[in-house]
């Protein structure tokens, strides 16, 4: 890789790409090979005891690698794009303190990704109301009061929308449907301009192989002893962690609402859901530049054509 930067230059290496392509192994591996930190751009990777089902690292590679944005807030706090950013930038603080090379930053939730590169604007006053207002109904009454709320202001956009069981999808719709204009996170530079970063793309079948994988060694590799344990620490009023993909479907399992072999299946076909969206995100919303992989690859060997790609284009200019 090439030269640390100048520490008031703000800049980081960014690894892009769905669920389960692998970006978080060619990570570890450049940041054990360059004696770099990371952080973490996956909103699941924030909630505290939420290990196995959002594949977090492992202790033994934290040992190895200095990680940011994991482990930030409990599965029942609220935590959003902005509160990332914030998170993100004193990650960048505390590494250049440190005097450790360029972050890499390594993710496929979109929103956080885009918040690095382009910033986030302002909330209005009326966009903060209605969140606070979205935020109180998600807690009293569930996922349905939005749900409810957002077909009956804007029936079109409700119907358009991607992922209905996603609170803060659904809260970022009602913003723009109330408040008359584009919500915070829309307010940024045309994906044109915005820097270029890299990202990992597989074949469809490949990549569905892969999550199959990951789908089955999470519950033989101890998710539902870890959803038991979340449940027993009221994981069931955490507005959005409990949704989360394969948490949802283990605790329906534990509650006999499903058969295991139910349970893994759904997870799966949620998986592949969220993986078509984040490459949809990135088409539309990011400068990407697509690196083929593919199974006769070695994890070595995509770090490698990754390396070359940063030493050749040096690393991405960071929204200060």
């Amino acid at each position: 890789m090439p030269a640390q930067f100048p520490t008031s230059d703000l800049r980081a290496w960014f690894l892009v790409g769905p669920t389960a392509s692998g970006k978080s192994a060619v990570a570890q591996y450049l940041a054990e090979q360059d004696a770099s930190a990371i952080l973490s751009a996956d909103a699941m990777l924030v909630y505290i005891g939420m290990n196995i089902g959002t594949a977090k690292p492992t202790a033994a590679e934290r040992a190895r690698v200095r990680y940011y944005g994991l482990d930030l807030v409990e599965p029942r706090e609220p935590f959003s794009a902005g509160a990332y950013r914030l998170a993100a930038l004193q990650a960048f603080q505390d590494a250049a303190t440190r005097r450790l090379r360029p972050l890499i930053v390594v993710g496929g939730t979109g929103l956080y990704i885009k918040s690095l590169i382009d910033g986030l604007a302002p909330r209005s006053p009326r966009q903060s109301a209605i969140r606070e207002e979205a935020e109180r109904r998600l807690a009293a009454e569930g996922i349905g009061a939005l749900q409810a709320w957002l077909s009956q202001v804007d029936p079109a956009r409700y119907a358009s929308l991607a992922d209905k069981k996603n609170p803060r999808r659904l809260m970022r719709a009602l913003e723009t449907a109330l408040a008359g204009e584009a919500p915070a996170a829309g307010n940024w530079r045309a994906t044109q301009d915005s820097p270029r970063i890299l990202g990992l793309k597989w074949s469809l079948p490949q990549l569905y192989d892969r999550i199959q994988v990951r789908v089955q060694a999470m519950f033989t590799g101890g998710l539902l002893t870890e959803v038991e344990r979340l449940l027993q620490a009221g994981f069931e009023d955490a507005p959005t962690a409990r949704l989360a993909i394969g948490y949802a479907e283990a605790a329906a399992y534990l509650r006999a609402q499903c058969s295991l072999a139910e349970a893994m299946a759904t997870t799966a076909v949620r998986t592949r859901q969220l993986a078509k969206r984040q490459m949809t995100w990135f088409r539309h919303q990011c400068n990407v530049e697509w690196l083929a992989v593919d199974a006769a690859m070695t994890t070595a060997e995509i770090a490698d054509a990754v390396s070359a790609y940063w030493q050749t284009h040096g690393p991405t200019p960071v929204a200060g």
